[in-house]
């Protein structure tokens, strides 16, 4: 339990999917420190005993459970939620999946795969990956977000203007997100915490972790922001720069086939060094691996790169 927490709200008040007509689980002042307990994105469908067969099983209804609705007293539309992301409490277990249908590279990888790590909690020293490779871990939360004025039940797969499933990797301790409120009291959920990920998540899952997380919600009064926006503390990169990076590319006129391109050639580049199986490369490369646009003004083609830090196997 967090003892300078003014509200520990537990993994039990889960729900699936934004719906501003949820009931709120909590109502909190604003400044208010909350624990959340998270489960991870497959709803603890995956154990550490789980095998590819799981993957072939899971239940998508289940996918992406968050916590919450907390009810910030003071909120409404056209304010913003101030986030602070205070801290997290790793669990020391964690699960990477190739799904069918779902990833950067879907078309090229169709069968399931499931990687089972285990982590040191406390010194989140980096996380073994067979027999050589070393994934460096920075925790933070997946999906993280407020409810949306339309009503109904709206999916949580894909990120949206007031937050959600947004995936970046420096939603981390010590970093300061601003939401969009929508709806009165916000309605702030979080979930889907992640021990380590790449900025592209590219086969569609990270190193996916339950662990609990301690934020302090606050209000900026009509600020009017269009979508989330944050500050981080510091560099966002150190944990991962020690040793360089080694970076393929992808060129032409189209951004995803750029992407998908500079992937391939990692996975490839990979699968070849450290004679790995390209489906294994493809779940590492997710775990840590960086897509960044390069270049977005010489028409009529662009550059994507993907970073690949070498302090994995080095």
């Amino acid at each position: 339990m967090c003892s300078n927490c003014d509200y520990t709200i537990h993994s039990h008040h889960h729900h699936f999917g934004w719906n501003n007509g949820f009931e709120p689980v909590q109502h909190v002042a604003p400044g208010s420190t909350i624990e959340f307990e998270c489960l991870d994105s497959s709803g603890g469908q995956f154990t550490k005993d789980s095998t590819v067969e799981d993957v072939r099983t899971m239940d998508f209804g289940k996918i992406n459970p968050v916590t919450g609705p907390i009810f910030v007293e003071g909120a409404q539309p056209g304010d913003a939620l101030k986030v602070t992301i205070e801290s997290f409490k790793p669990s020391g277990f964690g699960w990477t999946a190739n799904i069918p249908g779902f990833g950067l590279l879907a078309d090229q990888f169709e069968d399931p795969a499931l990687t089972i790590w285990s982590y040191d909690p406390d010194s989140l020293e980096p996380a073994l990956f067979g027999k050589e490779g070393r994934v460096p871990l920075k925790p933070f939360a997946g999906t993280i977000g407020c409810a949306l004025a339309e009503p109904g039940l709206h999916s949580i797969v894909p990120p949206r203007r007031v937050g959600g499933n947004l995936d970046i990797r420096d939603l981390a301790a010590g970093t300061v997100l601003y939401l969009p409120v929508e709806v009165a009291g916000a309605l702030f959920s979080v979930g889907d915490t992640h021990a380590a990920q790449g900025d592209g998540e590219v086969c569609g899952t990270a190193i996916e972790s339950p662990m609990n997380t301690v934020l302090t919600l606050d209000l900026v009064k009509d600020a009017n922001l269009r979508m989330p926006r944050f500050t981080t503390p510091g560099p966002v990169t150190r944990h991962l720069d020690a040793k360089g990076y080694e970076v393929t590319t992808g060129v032409g006129p189209d951004l995803m086939s750029g992407a998908k391109e500079a992937v391939a050639q990692m996975v490839d580049l990979l699968a070849a060094r450290y004679a790995m199986d390209p489906v294994d490369a493809y779940m590492l490369v997710s775990t840590c691996g960086d897509l960044r646009i390069s270049e977005i003004v010489d028409m009529p083609n662009w550059v994507v790169s993907f970073y690949f830090p070498r302090c994995v196997f080095e």
